[in-house]
């Protein structure tokens, strides 16, 4: 897919900004100190003057609905900020551990954030929605990460008073901040479209995997009432059995400060947590500790075909550890399950966790937590149904045969969303520093710059949609 740029040309002059992660930037553009640009902005709640509460979310300022204010009460929203629309919002925390957020959002409503949050208005020669983009481009460009002190490295006011800020004339300003409002509006589009797609064919999936696990292979098998009024008959020669009986070993991550990210080194032993097991990929992740930590810790380590289970945040998500794992340990998020392998294969668990009847129940155990998180006692409980080895063993095959389509095309969708995001953070960075130039762009009838991008993703939809077609008669 190409997704280059033919239309937008580079400014006709440049000169040396002075500072290299900047480059070059157009000849007539100024560079300012970052006090010249922004201030910020500390106004108190007091009183409780405002009470629609705005959360950081994908670097968007959103309004958080009232049933996700966990722990909060009306007299502690007396410590937030108020916010206005057109104020710019940075989490300034973290720094040395959180390389993967987006720091910068634009208020669009007025209400109430944190005060652990940077509140910043626009002074003198920026326009809020330009200092926007152009601070969005910084956070993308990892710039904030060299700055920040403290332990943990948290950015305060004083780190972007001396911060470079790029000064365009005042229309060109303007014009760089539609450009990327309008490129945002599309991007954004795309990649929904690609998201609800993986939706549905992980719905396909699901429910390739639901039948076989509770019903098996064989369509004229006879059933048997299982007893539980949620699962129904099942295959009368299978079992029901409680996930702490098909087990040899289970442990729970480490939890208080036994491990920290503080901890972390640049290499030595992994550490495995939902990073890993929620797309079910054991190749990324760079979290390391030291062979002496590892050797404290060896009760959290992982061997192949052990099978790990998120049980904060993102919960019940399932992974089993592969051969080609590096030794490792696991996080404070993950509980590791030992199968007992003379009753069950690891995958086989695996797959009957994924299945809606063990879902429901770990959201069910999960709503009844003060943290809304799974614990041990939790998932021993939890029910599977059980046929012989040999079985299973036929029915993971057939699985791995009627989801291989679907597993390739959700892949694919998944590729398509991070280069789409990767010509996103090019293109704002390109923008913004002044590498392309948007003057004079007709944005209404715009269109090459994302048309070989639509055009490429309507072709593999329709590639796609016939590969589904294909999945669904062999399923049927």
């Amino acid at each position: 897919m190409d997704i280059t740029n033919p239309t937008l040309k580079p400014y006709p002059a440049y000169k040396d900004s002075g500072v290299p992660w900047l480059g070059e930037i157009p000849a007539h553009w100024e560079m300012q100190p970052g006090f010249s640009a922004i201030r910020e902005k500390q106004h108190k709640n007091t009183g409780m003057a405002e009470t629609t509460v705005l959360s950081l979310s994908y670097g968007r300022i959103v309004i958080k609905p009232p049933e996700k204010l966990h722990g909060l009460v009306p007299a502690s929203f007396e410590t937030y900020q108020i916010v206005d629309p057109g104020d710019i919002i940075i989490r300034p925390t973290d720094l040395q551990n959180d390389w993967m957020s987006l720091r910068v959002g634009i208020a669009r409503d007025r209400g109430i954030i944190t005060s652990a949050y940077l509140c910043l208005r626009t002074v003198g020669p920026t326009i809020p929605e330009y200092t926007y983009w152009l601070l969005h481009a910084y956070d993308l460009m990892k710039v904030f990460y060299g700055m920040g002190s403290g332990l943990r490295q948290n950015l305060d006011f004083t780190d972007l008073k001396r911060m470079p800020v790029l000064v365009p004339p005042l229309p060109e300003q303007s014009a760089i901040a539609a450009f990327l409002t309008h490129i945002d509006t599309r991007v954004n589009r795309l990649i929904r479209v690609k998201r609800r797609m993986i939706v549905l064919l992980n719905e396909q999936k699901q429910a390739i995997i639901h039948r076989a696990v509770t019903r098996g292979l064989d369509p004229d098998v006879r059933l048997k009432p299982s007893g539980v009024e949620w699962l129904g008959e099942v295959p009368e020669h299978w079992e029901v059995r409680r996930l702490k009986s098909l087990i040899t070993e289970a442990v729970a991550g480490p939890y208080g400060s036994s491990l920290t990210k503080a901890m972390y080194t640049k290499q030595g032993y992994r550490v495995y947590g939902q990073q890993q097991v929620i797309p079910d990929n054991f190749s990324v992740g760079d979290y390391y500790i030291s062979a002496e930590k590892f050797a404290e810790m060896i009760r959290y380590h992982v061997t192949p075909n052990d099978v790990l289970v998120s049980v904060m945040g993102t919960v019940g998500r399932i992974a089993v550890v592969p051969e080609s794992a590096e030794p490792g340990i696991i996080n404070p998020r993950l509980v590791r399950y030992r199968p007992d392998f003379n009753k069950i294969r690891a995958r086989y668990v695996q797959l009957a966790m994924q299945a809606s009847p063990s879902q429901t129940q770990l959201a069910e155990g999960a709503k009844g937590t003060t943290m809304e998180g799974l614990n041990m006692q939790i998932l021993g409980r939890l029910l599977i149904l059980v046929p012989p080895l040999q079985e299973q063993d036929a029915i993971l095959k057939n699985v791995d045969l009627g989801t291989q389509q679907l597993v390739s095309v959700i892949n694919k969708a998944q590729r398509e969303i991070d280069l789409i995001r990767e010509y996103r953070t090019r293109l704002v960075a390109d923008v913004v520093t002044g590498k392309l130039d948007v003057r004079g762009v007709d944005l209404a009838a715009y269109g090459d710059e994302l048309a070989g991008l639509d055009e490429a993703l309507a072709d593999e939809d329709d590639e796609g949609e016939e590969e589904i077609d294909e999945v669904e008669e062999d399923a049927g």
